[in-house]
C-alpha cells in the first residue's frame, strides 16, 4: 500500500469551502485508490484569527476549530494535523508521529509548495509540487521570488496545460511543468437535479489574492478586469446571474456597476464557507458562468478552475472564459467557453435552449477529463509509484 501526505491551505482559508474542497479532494481521491493518506498543514502564528478576523493565539483560534470541523466530516481525524509555525503547538499527529509517518512514506504532494518544515521534508524521498497558480509560479520564479516555494521537489506539476508548449508563453525556466488537472471524486459530487436552470451562479474573489503581475514589459490583469468586459450579461442573456463575491465594500463603484446591470451578489461565508455549504451552493445553481483571472487569460495558459469541475460534476452546464483549455477538454456542449461578450451571450442562449442535453453532457465532461481515478493514477504512474 502506497503511503502518501498532503499538504495545502485549509485551515489558513477557513470560511473558504471552495479551497476546502481544492485539497480535500486530492485526499479523498488518493484514499479512493486505496493510499494510506495523511494530511498535514501550516499554520503561522500571526495567521491565527478569531470568527471575526482578528488576531487569535492558536488554540482557541477560528483556523484549528475549522480545520477540525472539516477532517471530522471527512473522516480524517486520525490523518491530519496541523502545525504551528512557531514549533509549539498542534493538532493532531505529534511531530515525532509525523517523522514517522514521512521516513517510511513513497511520496509528498505538495500543493503550492505549502509544506515547508525542514525535518518533515528532509524525511520525505520523493516529493511533488502542484501549481494551481499557473503564470505567476513561473512569473514570481523567472524573477528571483521566493513566494512559490519551488525548490527541493522531484517533479513540479501544473494545472496550466499548455505551459512549455508553442501555445504559452509563459516561462518554464530551469523546470520541467508537466501537466495536470484538478480531481474530483464523483462520489462526492453526484448529479443534483434542484436547481434553478436560469440561474447561473459562480463563487469569486473580485481581486484575488495576488495583485497584478509584471514580466517584462507586459502587466497581467485581474478577475476584476475581466469581470468588467462582461458585465452586461445578465441584460443581453436569458438567464439571471449571481455571483457570491469576495468584494471589500470600499469598491463602491464596482458594486454600483454590478447592482446596476442586474447581478446578484451574495457574501461568500454566508453561502459557501464551509465544504457542505458550498457543494449546496453548486447543486442548487442551474450552470455556472464565471471568467477567470486576467493571467491566465492573457498567457493562454490552459488554467481550468476546479470550481468548474465540481458544477459539471452536478451537471451543470458551464459557460467560462477561456485560458486555451479547448485544446485539451471537449468543449460546445456542456461545457462551453468564450473570449468575447458575443460568444458569452451565444453560449448562454445555446444553453437555453438545450438545457437537458448540456445537462447530461456536463456530467460526461467532469467523468471523462477530472475524474480522480484517472487524474491521480496518472500522475501517480509518472512519478514512479
Amino acid at each position: 500500500m502506497l503511503t502518501v501526505i498532503v499538504s495545502g491551505a485549509i485551515a489558513n482559508k477557513c470560511f473558504n469551502g471552495g479551497a476546502t474542497w481544492t485539497r480535500l479532494s486530492w485526499v479523498l481521491g488518493l484514499r479512493k485508490l486505496g493510499c494510506r493518506v495523511f494530511f498535514v498543514e501550516q499554520i503561522a502564528p500571526q495567521s491565527c484569527v478569531d470568527r471575526n478576523g482578528d488576531a487569535s493565539d492558536f488554540a482557541t483560534s477560528a483556523n484549528l476549530d475549522y480545520f477540525k470541523q472539516v477532517v471530522e466530516a471527512f473522516g480524517l481525524s486520525d490523518s491530519a494535523t496541523l502545525l504551528c509555525e512557531d514549533g509549539e503547538q498542534s493538532f493532531g499527529l505529534s511531530a515525532a508521529e509525523l517523522l514517522a509517518v514521512a521516513e517510511t512514506a513513497d511520496l509528498l504532494i505538495n500543493i503550492t509548495g505549502h509544506l515547508t518544515w525542514p525535518p518533515l521534508v528532509r524525511a520525505l524521498r520523493r516529493k511533488v509540487y502542484i501549481d494551481l497558480d499557473p503564470g505567476y509560479t513561473q512569473f514570481w520564479h523567472a524573477a528571483g521570488i521566493a513566494g512559490p516555494r519551488l525548490e527541493g521537489h522531484d517533479f513540479y506539476f501544473t494545472v496550466g496545460e499548455n505551459i512549455g508548449t508553442p501555445h504559452c508563453a509563459i516561462p518554464t525556466a530551469d523546470i520541467r511543468w508537466r501537466p495536470t488537472r484538478q480531481p474530483v471524486v464523483l462520489d462526492d459530487w453526484p448529479v443534483a437535479t434542484t436547481g434553478d436552470p436560469d440561474r447561473f451562479t459562480t463563487i469569486a474573489s473580485w481581486r484575488g489574492p495576488y495583485g497584478a503581475v509584471e514580466y517584462g514589459d507586459k502587466r497581467f490583469g485581474l478577475k476584476v478586469h475581466e469581470f468588467r468586459k462582461f458585465i452586461e450579461m445578465p441584460g443581453r442573456a436569458p438567464q439571471r446571474f449571481e455571483i457570491a463575491l469576495d468584494i471589500h465594500p470600499a469598491e463602491a463603484r464596482d458594486l454600483h456597476l454590478l447592482s446596476e446591470h442586474g447581478w446578484q451578489v451574495a457574501a461568500p461565508r454566508a453561502v459557501a464557507g464551509e465544504p457542505f455549504a458550498f457543494r449546496q451552493y453548486v447543486q442548487n445553481s442551474g450552470g455556472e458562468f464565471s471568467v477567470a483571472q486576467g493571467i491566465y487569460v492573457e498567457t493562454n495558459s490552459g488554467w481550468f478552475s476546479d470550481r468548474t469541475v465540481r458544477y459539471l460534476a452536478t451537471g451543470k452546464p458551464a459557460l467560462v472564459q477561456e485560458t486555451g483549455f479547448s485544446r485539451f477538454l471537449s468543449v460546445g456542449e456542456g461545457l462551453l467557453s468564450f473570449r468575447s461578450l458575443d460568444e458569452a451571450i451565444a453560449g448562454a442562449e445555446a444553453i437555453e435552449r438545450e438545457y437537458d442535453t448540456h445537462s447530461r453532457t456536463a456530467r460526461r465532461v467532469a467523468e471523462e477529463f477530472f475524474d480522480s481515478n484517472k487524474v491521480l493514477n496518472r500522475l501517480l504512474e509518472e512519478v514512479g509509484v
